[in-house]
């Protein structure tokens, strides 16, 4: 807004800013340079349409604009297509007093008999060389009143110029739209409306601080008729605190899951006159503040030590549950609509941010496990306790019938000697002969022989562990038959199994040659009897029998043998269950 000039509306006796500061003319209009650019051309090159369809939000200038376009088409001085600003026809039309412009309230004179009788004046000479019609709000006219202003759209008088204004063009006919050039006015940017708020501040000499002039951007919210008015009542009350609600109760509430301080600060609110509505108005866009600031910090509008305090709140309350309050107080907005009791809703909305279990939403089963995961994490770890003994050690396909009788703990005779050590009790001085040494074992080459008992030995212990789950499964079925050089052959249960392995081998060789640092060459073999049942019998479903119990296990429990990897992955995920055919 530059300085003021006699083509800005001056109206006396009235103090409201975005009537004293109204641009006059296309140079004076911001933020709708698109708009400017098409009707100043129009103008400019004498092309101007018959009708025009201005659509928009609230406060982005339709109506000033259809003003200042009156003002160019009758101008008795333009330059460049705009007008001069202080001809008699750019007075009366400023004031309000020309005979060349008409504006009708369509929300109010919506009637048929309102538009035939203006319709039937545009036939009427005027003082002007252009007689200019201004319906504001044109979409809440009747379908009789559109159909008696679409006959005079479709054969408008050659001195005419219709400007049909509305914040909803979807709801003005088909018809009227495709006979009008339709331009959309567009919010205003954060630092246009600033830049605005301040040449006016300078203007009218009213001398706001940046931090009024940041509410009321803020307030305005794209609209610089409502950030206008906002600076009005900012200057008036002389306190920001005064002209929205202090939502910090609240949101110390939400960061603390406390239904009780939620509804007592909602409450406190209440009675100090908010309205629900407007007070989950007011929410929503300080959690938007609060969300913004967390993704994006360049795009939030907050300002000073209220963006230092949406800040503190996005870092306690996080971004997840930023989200979440934004769709649960959007959703309470839309019920509102429909609610006979608007407070209840926002209560409810409130109780079930605090509480998720009460919410039986996605988000609200989210927020409650990443609660129970920082719960598990904040627990203290236990002391380090004494390792138990080694499990007992046996080939990979052992069976309960492959399985050694069972004897008497004292006699080890018939018990491997690995069982039979992890079995019998020691002293610190008998175990010090089985401990490794001390000193570095020396790594084996691609030269050095392999020990079959020993490759099979460390197979079992070292290199199954190392492969992935389903090649743990897979194995635990398997048995190491023989080693031939650097081939190592591994007989399986069935065709499927050995099928299966084509899966698992590269993981396995892997695994295997980080073991024994030489490459190994795997060989597959199909050996019917680890299962203990012949081929013909694999194509059946087996009979339901109860897991073998091995006794013989370590400290932690009883080792389950069984006779296939599906069958172990049930046992495990489901103890004690049984097979029912």
């Amino acid at each position: 807004m530059r300085e003021p000039s006699s083509s800005l509306i001056q109206v006396e006796g009235v103090t409201s800013l975005y009537r004293r500061f109204r641009p006059g003319r296309f140079a004076e209009l911001r933020g709708q340079d698109h708009v400017v650019r098409a009707l100043q051309g129009a103008v400019n090159n004498d092309r101007v349409s018959h009708a025009y369809l201005f659509s928009g939000p609230r406060g982005t200038g339709k109506t000033t604009t259809a003003r200042v376009l009156a003002k160019a088409l009758n101008c008795e001085n333009p330059v460049d297509g705009d007008a001069c600003g202080v001809c008699a026809s750019c007075v009366a039309i400023a004031k309000g007093a020309s005979l060349d412009v008409v504006e009708l309230d369509a929300a109010s004179n919506n009637g048929v008999d309102d538009i035939r009788e203006i319709t039937a004046g545009a036939w009427h000479n005027t003082p002007g060389r252009w007689r200019i019609y201004i319906f504001d709000e044109v979409h809440q006219l009747s379908k009789a009143a559109s159909a008696a202003l679409l006959k005079t759209l479709e054969e408008p008088p050659p001195h005419v110029v219709f400007v049909l204004a509305t914040t909803d063009p979807h709801k003005v006919l088909p018809t009227i739209r495709s006979r009008t050039q339709h331009l959309e006015f567009r919010l205003f940017a954060g630092d246009t409306l600033g830049s605005l708020l301040r040449e006016v501040d300078h203007a009218a000499g009213l001398r706001a601080d940046d931090a009024i002039i940041e509410a009321a951007v803020r307030l305005g919210r794209g609209s610089a008729r409502d950030a206008l008015s906002a600076l009005d009542q900012l200057l008036a009350t002389g306190a920001l605190d005064e002209t929205q609600p202090s939502f910090d109760a609240l949101l110390g509430a939400l960061v603390a899951s406390d239904a009780v301080e939620a509804l007592r600060a909602l409450a406190t609110l209440s009675h100090e006159g908010w309205d629900p509505e407007q007070l989950t108005e007011n929410l929503v866009a300080e959690v938007r503040q609060i969300f913004l600031l967390q993704v994006a910090p360049e795009v939030a509008d907050a300002v000073d030590h209220d963006r230092e305090r949406l800040t503190t709140w996005g870092q306690q309350l996080g971004l997840a549950r930023s989200v979440r309050v934004l769709e649960t107080l959007g959703k309470a907005l839309r019920d509102m609509k429909s609610a006979s009791e608007k407070l209840v809703t926002l209560e409810v909305a409130l109780v079930r941010l605090v509480r998720p279990d009460l919410d039986a939403t996605y988000e609200a089963l989210d927020e409650r496990l990443s609660k129970l995961e920082r719960g598990a994490r904040q627990v203290p770890a236990p002391a380090p306790a004494t390792p138990p003994p080694p499990p007992p050690r046996r080939p990979i396909g052992a069976s309960a019938a492959d399985a050694p009788p069972t004897t008497p703990r004292d006699s080890s005779a018939s018990t491997p000697p690995d069982v039979a050590h992890a079995l019998t009790p020691t002293t610190a001085a008998e175990s010090a002969p089985l401990r490794e040494p001390a000193t570095t074992p020396t790594p084996r080459t691609e030269s050095s022989a392999l020990n079959f008992e020993d490759v099979r030995e460390r197979f079992t212990a070292n290199v199954i562990p190392r492969t992935s789950r389903a090649a743990q499964l897979l194995l635990r079925t398997a048995r190491v038959e023989g080693l031939t050089g650097t081939t190592l052959t591994i007989a399986v249960p069935s065709e499927e199994s050995r099928q299966n392995t084509e899966m698992i081998a590269q993981g396995l060789r892997s695994a295997m040659e980080h073991e024994f640092k030489t490459p190994l060459q795997l060989s597959w073999i199909v050996d019917p009897s680890l299962t203990g049942s012949p081929i013909s019998d694999a194509h059946r479903a087996p009979p339901a029998a109860a897991p073998v119990v091995d006794d013989e296990g370590d400290d932690d429990g009883p080792v389950v043998v069984v006779d296939s990897a599906a069958a172990h992955l049930i046992t495990e995920m489901f103890p004690g269950a049984e097979e029912i055919s």
